[in-house]
């Protein structure tokens, strides 16, 4: 597969791996894309799997519809689950990162029969995240996103003038200088921001899902993660009625597809084949 389709949406997608394998789907968060699985991919269809590793709404260029309700967590669900459906999988194991992470939860409520297991990478279940704003420091961590809620304004960080302050923050987020400038660049295209930050925007028309998590999970935490803390980390377990696994990078950057490639595909193989 190269591409995939949804209501009138072209998805692009990198499709790798032995075609008999187990399917894994890779969801990318922001300001990221697939490129963020290319240390991570190799290690899996090495051992074995099919990797799926798509640009998501927004991202993929023939996907970036204006509406902020477009962004709505439904409308993230559903166009994993057309991928699935694409590639004539019935059961994957899916895993996300940062905003990829908040997919992965809403598809795990939504289809748990379309999973082996769920894995997510730095973002705790929702409804953890929305418990810690009161019992931790997360609201201060979280500031940027109200700060996405603002028409036009959080567009400029893309442009030349803004560039260096962006680039400069995401560096000392832990993000490496390559990975900075393949995940600026795309977004400097006409558009492309404001469908990037419109997952934020879209946030409104979305509710932590009600219910516990009903298939296998992995949930792995960075201690050095400057966005999310500890408290929701902790937390996550109480939304989880299934097998559940909580890994603690000591250390690691909010950026673990990039930074800890290798741990992280062992730890999703330990994963996959304690349920398979």
């Amino acid at each position: 597969m190269q591409t995939f389709s949804r209501e009138g949406l072209t998805f692009d997608v990198s499709d790798t791996g032995p075609t008999d394998g187990e399917v894994v789907v890779l969801l990318h968060g922001y300001p990221e894309n697939r490129t963020s699985w290319d240390a991570v991919t190799p290690l899996l269809t090495a051992a074995g799997y099919r990797v799926l590793a798509p640009d998501q709404r927004g991202y993929s260029p023939r996907a970036r519809p204006l509406r902020r309700r477009d962004y709505a967590m439904s409308e993230l669900v559903a166009d994993v689950l057309a991928l699935v459906d694409a590639a004539g999988a019935q059961r994957v194991h899916l895993v996300g990162h940062d905003w990829g992470g908040g997919v992965a939860w809403g598809f795990g409520h939504a289809h748990p029969d379309r999973l082996r297991t769920l894995t997510s990478l730095t973002t705790p279940h929702p409804r953890a995240m929305v418990a810690s704003m009161t019992r931790s420091g997360q609201a201060l961590h979280s500031w940027y996103m109200a700060f996405f809620q603002l028409p036009w304004l959080p567009e400029q960080s893309f442009k030349p003038r803004m560039e260096k302050t962006l680039r400069r923050t995401l560096t000392r987020s832990g993000l490496p200088h390559e990975a900075v400038d393949r995940y600026v660049k795309p977004l400097q295209q006409p558009g492309a921001a404001r469908a990037a930050i419109n997952w934020y925007r879209g946030m409104p028309f979305s509710r932590p899902p009600k219910g516990r998590i009903q298939v296998p999970t992995l949930y792995v935490y960075a201690t050095a993660d400057a966005f999310l803390g500890r408290t929701a980390a902790e937390l996550t377990e109480n939304y989880v009625e299934a097998p559940y696994r909580f890994e603690v990078l000591e250390g690691a950057s909010h950026w673990i597809p990039e930074e800890k490639p290798d741990v992280l595909a062992q730890l999703f193989v330990e994963h996959a084949k304690a349920h398979a």
